[in-house]
């Protein structure tokens, strides 16, 4: 480096000026004094920075070796391939993100498409039992529901119910047991006989 030289021969004339200096060609003066003091000051400043350059320059020789590293290697990125490298991964990312998203929507569609068709046959079936209990007669339907004996005789008489009659009444006026007519006649309602309705009384005479 051009420096170094250039800093050898200052320090050595700052040298030789202190020692022109320091020697007894004159009476001391103050003014003297000063100028060997300033002439030491420069030549240790001279020597501070040839120490600075020396260093600046191993530091710069380690610098180019490893570039020269690098150059040889090949292991380095421009920032233009690292920016296309992260914008690749980004929209790998979002691609994920979205078939993630989408194959959860089908998921959901199709569970929703199951519920709706088992809540129409839950809704069709309850609409057929309401109408087959509509299509049946009151009396059928409440029979139906009913639990009736057959252990009561099975001869007896007709007895044809009268306007006021009542399960009770006609027990009364043929002598038989009113479980026994109405478990014979199915009366699902006893109370809603009907005059000039036709029953069967079971042991009545």
């Amino acid at each position: 480096m051009p420096g170094r030289p250039a800093l050898r021969n200052l320090t050595l004339v700052c040298a030789a000026l202190a020692s022109s200096i320091a020697a007894p060609r004159a009476p001391a003066q103050p003014e003297v004094a000063d100028l060997r003091e300033d002439v030491r000051g420069l030549s240790q400043r001279i020597g501070e920075l040839s120490l600075r350059v020396e260093q600046l320059e191993h530091e710069n020789a380690l610098l180019k070796a490893k570039v020269a590293a690098l150059d040889r290697t090949g292991d380095y990125v421009t920032s233009a391939q690292f920016n296309a490298a992260v914008a690749e991964l980004n929209a790998s990312i979002k691609a994920s993100v979205g078939s993630s998203r989408s194959e959860i929507l089908q998921k959901v569609a199709a569970q929703m498409e199951n519920l709706a068709k088992q809540t129409n046959a839950a809704l069709d079936s309850v609409a057929r039992a309401g109408t087959a209990v509509q299509s049946r007669p009151a009396g059928q339907a409440q029979a139906s529901a009913t639990a009736f004996g057959s252990a009561y005789p099975k001869e007896g008489v007709s007895y044809i119910v009268q306007k006021g009659d009542s399960i009770g009444l006609i027990e009364k006026k043929t002598g038989a047991k009113a479980q026994d007519i109405i478990d014979a006649n199915k009366l699902a309602d006893p109370s809603r006989i009907q005059a000039g309705q036709v029953l069967f009384v079971p042991g009545g005479k």
